[in-house]
């Protein structure tokens, strides 16, 4: 059987470099994408896979991605946008918005759509790594950016319920062109998604606690079985899992209004960006 093309982003430490060490064991062509480049390599030459570096508070470095990524594989069979985390004060990127929306939503909202005429020929299948913290959101389409009212934990929460609205919307505007999509919560995973917080998320992630949380390994579970197992038959497209499983979701996240809206902001507010970048 050939080996499939699965992009993980995120995937020079925790969840994203257990999942590819995995995968690429089960003989998968695994393309890794991380920030760090000394890490990023690490894991690639591990593995014997290619990588990428993007940072994905830059939407230039997103952008650049996809090109890269279309100009080397004209298939991707699964693209697992892993990468995020929770960030501390409110803090604007090069591109103008708030880091915790930008890198947790926008980049990977961004990269999908870049890559969507290879997803649609390959009939891929597209992974968003969620969070229970999607809890705490409470989406307001007209200030993404948290300009109006900023919390870490709702700034987390809010990009987290985003990443299952995509899912969503993306199953709904792609799935009849062979696009099947989920989005899974991965536990409280021991791993340095926190380094950036000032929450108490940090103390957890640094702490004695630690020792209690679910290991990469553990946490990478259900990303692997979605990668591997048949949408349509082992799992529904367009949903939310935990440990393999349905789970519910924040109420806002099965408003096919808010979807549609979040989706046609996220185009606005990337190109938007691309303006800038074209009349510098």
């Amino acid at each position: 059987m050939t080996a499939r093309t699965i992009v993980i982003t995120g995937a020079s430490d925790g969840i994203g470099a257990s999942a590819a060490r995995t995968l690429s064991k089960q003989g998968e062509r695994v393309v890794v994408v991380g920030r760090s480049t000394e890490k990023t390599e690490c894991i690639a030459k591990e593995i014997g896979a290619d990588f990428f570096v993007s940072d994905f508070a830059d939407l230039s470095q997103v952008r650049r991605l996809a090109v890269q990524l279309k100009e080397r594989y004209p298939r991707i069979d699964v693209l697992a946008n892993n990468a995020g985390g929770i960030m501390g004060a409110r803090e604007l990127t090069v591109d103008g918005h708030e880091k915790t929306f930008q890198v947790n939503h926008l980049a990977p909202f961004l990269l999908t759509t870049e890559l969507l005429d290879v997803l649609t020929a390959s009939k891929a299948t597209v992974i968003n790594t969620s969070s229970a913290a999607n809890g705490f959101g409470k989406l307001d389409t007209e200030d993404l950016d948290a300009a109006e009212s900023y919390s870490t934990n709702r700034a987390y929460g809010n990009a987290k319920l985003a990443n299952i609205l995509f899912t969503s919307e993306l199953h709904n505007r792609y799935n009849s062109d062979g696009i099947s999509t989920a989005a899974f919560h991965p536990g409280g995973v021991a791993t340095n998604f926190a380094a950036e917080s000032t929450t108490p998320f940090r103390f957890v992630y640094t702490s004695f606690l630690k020792r209690f949380m679910l290991t990469p390994e553990q946490g990478a579970d259900t990303l692997v079985w979605l990668a591997n197992a048949t949408p349509g038959h082992d799992w529904i497209s367009g949903a939310y899992y935990a440990k393999r499983t349905l789970s519910k979701a924040n109420k806002q996240a099965y408003d096919a209004g808010l979807a549609r809206a979040l989706w046609q902001r996220s185009e606005a507010m990337v190109a938007l960006d691309l303006d800038k970048l074209d009349h510098r």
